[in-house]
């Protein structure tokens, strides 16, 4: 009973045949007034009070959610009792009953009620509401047992079925589960919930293979389940099988032509195998058939215009994102288009323009600028922008990591280090932030035995991580530990061959005297990356 409740809209007196006293009368408008100024408890117990004078089925049902909206679940229940008392074949009063008692761990005293409720010709319902009635319950085993003793009566009722394998599933008993759920599909086949969570089920404990071959065959049988299809076609596109998921997609489609979330699923599947024409068509169609996220299906026009080169028809798709969850990456994707075309000034400007409607699409747009001041060049002024955006979020983690290292760019190691101890700080597991400080700290100081120590903290947290691996490997080398700074270096460029860890690498490898491998290390990677600036600097000093 809301507090706010009119007299209007009050519970009608009872009926004639009940005697009308002037006390019956005064708790009526006591429990009635008392809800509306909001004092539930006078209002419920007065209510209750009324149930037992009255036996009125109205007034007990009406006691009952009194007490239920005041939080008094034992008032609640005694409550429900009556009222199923008055009202035996009530499915309303059964199922209220039911759920006190189960609330009030009273499971076996709540069996009869459910056997009873399942009567009122509600039965299917009733065992599909029984997994959230025993959600909260500790002991699964026992819940398992009542759900099967309640679902003997019932051999005929595919729900029954699968209330009994969601119990056992909970309870862990895989087999018992599955054995339920062929129980349920073979009742009651086209129903897809059996099925998904057959899928489900198979999926953890015989792996994704299972589960997806278990779907195939079901479909076999039951091709127009669109709804087992469309789990089946997104669980193939998370395996990375996207020629079967688009197939699944391409049937959906056929099924359901006017749908346009297929014709999306559709175009990101062409888009990830680089079938550009038809994503280009898919979403398209998409476009078309009115999908209500239009703002998403245009972000990926612009992506697909993008991967293909087509930068200016990128932007147009970009900005014609107005609203949607795409929105902010649309526009941010645009500057970024800007940058790379030369125009940093234009993508500043859009930058500004965009309102953020959180701290973290603040945090976006602030990297966001800071990243095309440093494509530009502009390191000073993309610390300028991290350190405007920093005022406002002083402890947001990716702020301070790219103003660290945009820092570093212009030798200001100070707010480097502040900046990577502050990281630190908030996210003690956070192993970049010791590997940036210990290579900072490695490469333009002289504290080699704290750098050290913070690298070996990286490797604690990430030990296989190349990137850290290359850290480490620099640091020995500046302590002139060559033999092993070369051991590391190469553990970090066979996990990842990346061209800065190979000029590390060959400058460790040289020094070491292994110069002949040192320089097959700088040719093979020239090779593939021509341009490197360290790879260009370290083969330009020693020159081998």
């Amino acid at each position: 009973m809301a507090p706010n409740m009119r007299v209007s809209e009050a519970l009608p007196l009872p009926p004639a045949r009940q005697e009308l006293t002037s006390q019956v009368l005064y708790q009526f408008l006591l429990g009635e007034i008392a809800g509306q100024r909001g004092e539930l408890k006078l209002s419920a117990e007065a209510y209750a009070d009324l149930a037992v004078r009255t036996r009125d089925a109205r007034i007990a049902k009406r006691a009952t959610e009194a007490a239920l909206y005041a939080r008094l679940p034992q008032l609640a229940l005694k409550n429900a009792s009556l009222w199923q008392e008055l009202e035996p074949t009530s499915p309303k009063a059964l199922q209220t009953l039911s759920t006190l008692l189960i609330g009030a761990g009273r499971m076996s005293e709540a069996r009869p009620y459910l056997d009873a409720w399942v009567k009122t010709g509600e039965g299917g319902a009733v065992f599909l509401q029984l997994h959230g009635l025993f959600a909260r319950q500790k002991d699964k085993n026992a819940v398992l047992d009542l759900v099967e003793n309640l679902a003997v009566g019932y051999p005929a009722y595919p729900e029954a079925r699968f209330a009994v394998a969601q119990a056992a599933w909970n309870a862990g008993k895989g087999a018992k589960a599955l054995a339920g759920l062929d129980e349920t599909i073979r009742l009651k086949s086209n129903w897809a919930p059996a099925p998904l969570f057959k899928a489900q089920i198979l999926q953890q404990m015989q792996g994704e293979a299972a589960a997806l071959a278990f779907l195939a065959d079901y479909l076999a049988s039951a091709p127009g389940e669109s709804e087992v299809r469309l789990a089946y076609a997104k669980q193939l596109a998370r395996a990375s099988r996207f020629g079967e998921s688009r197939t699944q997609f391409e049937l959906l489609a056929q099924e359901m032509p006017g749908n346009p979330e297929n014709h999306l699923a559709i175009g990101l599947i062409a888009m990830q195998t680089n079938d550009f024409d038809s994503a280009e068509s898919s979403f398209t169609k998409a476009l078309e058939l009115k999908h209500p996220d239009e703002g998403s299906v245009r972000f990926h026009l612009g992506q697909l215009a993008e991967a293909r080169g087509r930068l200016e028809q990128a932007l147009v798709w970009y900005r014609s994102v107005i609203k949607g969850r795409q929105k902010l990456d649309a526009h941010l994707r645009a500057a970024m288009i800007l940058s790379k075309q030369g125009r940093a000034a234009d993508a500043l400007q859009g930058l500004s323009n965009l309102a953020a409607a959180d701290d973290e699409e603040r945090v976006k747009i602030a990297q966001a600028e800071a990243q095309i001041m440093r494509e530009a060049g502009n390191f000073e002024g993309a610390v300028v922008a991290l350190s405007k955006a920093l005022e406002k979020m002083p402890d947001s983690p990716d702020l301070l990591y790219d103003r660290a290292m945009a820092a570093e760019k212009i030798n200001r190691l100070d707010l480097v280090e502040s900046d990577l101890r502050h990281l630190i700080a908030l996210k003690p597991n956070y192993a970049h932030a010791y590997n940036a400080l210990g290579y900072t700290l490695a490469d333009r100081t002289p504290r080699l035995k704290e750098a050290l120590e913070l690298l070996e903290k990286a490797l604690s947290l990430s030990p296989d991580d190349p990137f850290i691996l290359d850290s480490m490997g620099w640091a020995l080398f500046k302590s002139k530990r060559y033999a092993e700074a070369a051991d590391m270096l190469r553990r970090a460029h066979a996990a990842q061959p990346d061209p800065d860890i190979a000029a590390h690498l060959g400058e460790a490898l040289w020094m070491n005297g292994d110069k002949d491998e040192a320089r097959r290390i700088w040719s093979g990677s020239l090779q593939n990356h021509p341009g490197n600036e360290s790879l260009r600097e370290t083969t330009s000093r020693l020159k081998p």
